[in-house]
């Protein structure tokens, strides 16, 4: 049987995050970046094009819904409402670790009922690369894979996190191979991100020469995951030695230019600290493919799933006036739309 701790864990972290604490000191970088306004866009609003290509699929919008998690009681009702969203809005979603349930533990909704309710939807599993060298190995991964019916699988990137955790996992020497022998090996496609300290431009080089076949740069600006876990620690020490990090990282904006630059041909998600449907547009100008969030809709999720259809249809509604206010007809258009000069 599974231990109870890691469940509880994950409780601590929703609480957390619901809470507004455990966030950068630093914002995304977002805020410094500016489109050029079109005072006279030959367009119509209403047929601007959002459609976006993600791993041999088409969505509707640019849009992942990004991993989020909890005990098994909570995360069930998170990840129906999440599944049921995504089916009604064509965007993708990834769901949270699924270690806890690969090694036996409760679902979490982490099983076919998560297909059944998001039949066309892209659905990406989770596990941690930390792991990759504590047990979790092919198996495991195709395990997690096929619980979910999932169309690819995330590697999640924590080290920060795991250094700041009491109970974490710090020895990694050896994950970087153990993540390349999965990729050539698993059947579907491999997905890596960080948890919001940032991807550099040579670590996503690297990951992408191992044949990763999307990264997710998930930049400072959201939550922190090293604060995170010193809010839940009991040591004061603990905490102490968590705070030192609140402004650790780079910032969303400037991965996704710097990960671009080092990976022109990549498939780049952009995520960490993306609050609304501006921030989605710059993060497209400045290099994503999509836009991920998580913290920004999780208050939605402990309400219905209407209330998460409505935060991204907020969201899209915004990305779209963005699209006809730079002349924008698509979002390869969208992509060379101009900007005022920023830092």
């Amino acid at each position: 049987m599974t231990d109870a701790a890691p469940l509880n864990r994950k409780d601590q972290h929703l609480d957390v995050v619901l809470a507004g604490r455990g966030r950068h000191a630093r914002d995304a970088g977002f805020d410094r970046v500016h489109f050029v306004h079109e005072a006279l866009p030959d367009l119509d609003h209403d047929k601007i094009d959002l459609g976006a290509d993600f791993l041999g699929r088409r969505l509707k919008a640019p849009l992942l819904i990004s991993a989020m998690t909890g005990g098994p009681t909570r995360a069930e009702a998170i990840n129906a409402r999440l599944a049921e969203a995504a089916q009604h809005l064509g965007i993708a979603l990834a769901v949270g670790s699924q270690r806890a349930a690969v090694e036996g533990g409760a679902a979490g909704g982490l099983d076919r009922t998560l297909r059944r309710r998001a039949p066309d939807t892209f659905i990406l599993s989770n596990i941690g690369a930390a792991q990759l060298t504590r047990g979790f190995g092919l198996d495991e991964a195709r395990r997690a894979v096929e619980m979910i019916d999932a169309d690819a699988l995330v590697v999640h990137l924590n080290p920060l996190q795991e250094a700041c955790q009491p109970e974490g996992d710090r020895d990694w020497w050896g994950v970087g191979a153990a993540l390349e022998a999965l990729v050539l090996k698993l059947e579907v496609p491999v997905v890596v991100k960080e948890t919001g300290a940032g991807l550099s431009g040579r670590t996503a080089r690297r990951l992408v020469d191992m044949g990763v076949a999307a990264v997710d740069v998930a930049g400072a600006g959201g939550s922190n995951w090293g604060l995170v876990e010193g809010e839940r620690a009991v040591d004061p020490a603990d905490k102490a030695h968590a705070a030192v990090f609140s402004n650790w990282g780079t910032p969303t904006a400037h991965a996704l230019v710097d990960v671009r630059r080092a990976c022109p041909e990549a498939v780049i998600i952009g995520s960490g600290g993306v609050r609304n449907g501006l921030d989605v547009a710059k993060a497209i100008r400045l290099g994503a493919d999509v836009a991920g969030q998580a913290a920004g809709v999780l208050a939605a999720t402990t309400i219905s799933t209407d209330a998460v259809v409505d935060h991204f249809q907020l969201v899209i509604r915004q990305l779209r006036t963005v699209c006809f206010c730079t002349n924008s007809a698509n979002l390869a258009a969208l992509r060379r739309a101009p900007l005022h000069p920023f830092d």
